[in-house]
Parts: C-alpha cells; sequence; structure tokens
C-alpha cells in the first residue's frame, strides 16, 4: 500500500513558504511523500499586484517553479511532485485532503486582507477536508499567559498540545496528538477545562451558590482525563503525557500553551442531524485566530457505535 502524501497548499506568499517549510519536516518524519499544490484563480477584477490578469499556459507556475528552486539541493528531501490546478481555493483545497494524510496551509496567503489573522481558505480546509489540516501561522504572535505555574514551562525539548473535551472526548484527535509527539520526541500537555463557577437559578433573579466543591470537579475532571489518555499511552509507551486541568475557557488554556510549543491539536465538531454542514467549533477557531504554533485541526473519528472505514 502506498503511503499518502503531505499535502502543502502554496501561493508564492511568505505565508505558504513557512507551511512549505513546516510540511517538509513532516513529510520528512512520516517518510511520506510531499505534494505541493498551487491553485490558480483569476478575475478580471482583481489588482494586478494581487492575482494574475489571465491564465498562463498549463505548463507555466511560477509559483511552482519558486518552490522546485527553493527545494534544490534541500538534503534528505522526500519525493516530491508538484500540481497545479485552476478553481477556487476555498473549494479545491479541501477536496485535495481525500489524498492526504497531512494538508498543509499559511495562515493567510496572497489577496488576503492585512487584518485578518487567518484567511477564508485556511478556515475553509480547517473545517472541510477530510484529513488533519495544520494551519502555520505568522511569527511574533504574542499570547497572555493563563497556565499560573505551569508544571512543565522549565522542561527542554519539543511539546505538542492537544485540546481534551472530558464530556465529549474524540479518540482520533488523541490518537493524533499522541502520534505527532511520538513522532517528534515530544511530551504531550492535554488540556482539560472545567467550567467554573457553576450557578443556577432557583427563581428568576435569585442566583443559588453552587452546591458543588470547586476541588470534586477538579478532581472529577482530573480522573476523566487520566482515563481517556490511558489506551494511547499504552500504545505510545515513549510519550510523556499529562493533563492539565484548570478551570475557565478551554480556547484561552489552549492558546496560553501554544506559547514555545511545536503543535496545538483541536478537533473539528461532528455534524450534526439538525445541522448536517461541518461546524469548525468556537474553541478551534479561537485557537487558529490566536495561537503562536502552528495548529493541527482534526476531522471526528467515527462514533463508538460507527464501524471504522477500511
Amino acid at each position: 500500500m502506498s503511503t499518502l502524501p503531505v499535502i502543502v497548499a502554496v501561493d508564492g506568499s511568505d505565508d505558504s513558504l513557512r507551511a512549505l517549510d513546516w510540511a517538509l519536516d513532516a513529510a520528512r518524519r512520516r517518510a511520506a511523500p510531499l505534494r505541493v499544490a498551487h491553485v490558480r484563480q483569476y478575475a478580471t477584477w482583481s489588482r494586478p499586484d494581487v492575482l494574475p490578469a489571465g491564465p498562463p499556459g498549463t505548463d507555466d507556475d511560477p509559483v511552482t517553479d519558486q518552490v522546485r528552486a527553493r527545494l534544490e539541493g534541500v538534503a534528505d528531501r522526500p519525493v516530491t511532485e508538484y500540481l497545479t490546478l485552476e478553481g477556487a481555493p476555498s473549494a479545491l483545497l479541501p477536496e485535495l485532503g481525500a489524498t492526504a494524510q497531512l494538508l498543509v496551509l499559511g495562515s493567510r496567503g496572497r489577496g488576503g486582507f492585512a487584518s485578518l489573522l487567518l484567511g477564508s481558505n485556511g478556515m475553509a480546509a480547517a473545517r472541510d477536508a477530510e484529513c488533519p489540516v495544520v494551519v502555520v501561522p505568522r511569527p511574533g504572535r504574542e499570547v497572555h499567559d493563563t497556565w499560573g505555574d505551569d508544571p512543565f514551562a522549565t522542561d527542554p525539548g519539543p511539546r505538542v498540545v492537544v485540546g481534551l473535551q472530558v464530556d465529549s472526548p474524540d479518540e482520533a484527535t488523541l490518537a493524533f496528538a499522541f502520534a505527532e509527539a511520538a513522532l517528534r520526541g515530544a511530551r504531550l500537555q492535554a488540556v482539560a477545562a472545567y467550567a467554573w463557577p457553576v450557578q443556577s437559578w432557583a427563581a428568576p433573579g435569585d442566583l443559588v451558590p453552587p452546591l458543588i466543591d470547586q476541588d470534586a470537579v477538579e478532581s472529577e475532571t482530573r480522573t476523566l482525563a487520566e482515563g481517556f489518555l490511558a489506551p494511547h499511552r499504552s500504545r505510545h509507551p515513549g510519550v510523556r503525557a499529562e493533563p492539565y486541568v484548570a478551570p475557565g475557557d478551554a480556547a484561552g488554556h489552549l492558546v496560553a500553551a501554544s506559547k514555545d510549543a511545536d503543535l496545538v491539536v483541536v478537533g473539528r465538531h461532528r455534524r450534526r442531524l439538525l445541522a448536517p454542514a461541518r461546524m469548525m467549533g468556537s474553541v478551534t477557531q479561537a485557537v487558529l485566530l490566536h495561537a503562536a504554533s502552528p495548529v493541527a485541526v482534526v476531522p471526528p473519528g467515527p462514533r463508538r457505535s460507527e464501524p471504522a472505514s477500511d
């Protein structure tokens, strides 16, 4: 069986070249081929400095020529192929995920508005692709530290962070995070946030103090997190995985954890019965917009009642 490639989307922008470097490293680690994809789109209303005025010949693609020159002479370069498509990137890029083990993009490509931290093409791919999508941010993003005394902050070496919802954990997200940590020789931090304070109202305007002790909530969250991590630890005994349990906003903790991390891994929402379109989820979207490290968005795995596809 052939190994599925790591696909990277390029458009000549600095953002896409950073994605290219990340994808090259990912392909090496996986012993996988690298496929460089350029989706050309043309419109008569486009400014000349943003998009070409019209489609050149099929063999004339200066963007892939730029990538070829960049990769020429690179040591240990995986088998590399080049793909040029014409159409709407927001539609074509997600489709590439059907033939990839990983799809890598920059946070924003050519034509993106300067005020946007994540381009529409990256958002569409992260929401719709069938494979995990990695979005590589621009350097220099600042994050606010909400961790306090991080028990792993002083530990040297690579680090992968994964978001863990103990009320609805996704095995595909955890499996990807453990596999990535193993590939990188990294420790894994599983961020499990819980809502606090818990409040209820007996009658309109009557606030009832929480009857549940916070220490009990945190202890239960940690116990659940440890239980979900256990089978993945057994599959990857070389990965040091520790839960980080804290009250508050999951997105805020994940963004804070992204500082100096190699990768943050988050899951994508399942399709819902009354909302069959794919959904990103507010936490995932916030992490994509604000994390300082590359972010991997993993499609949900099959439900436990569903048989896994061959």
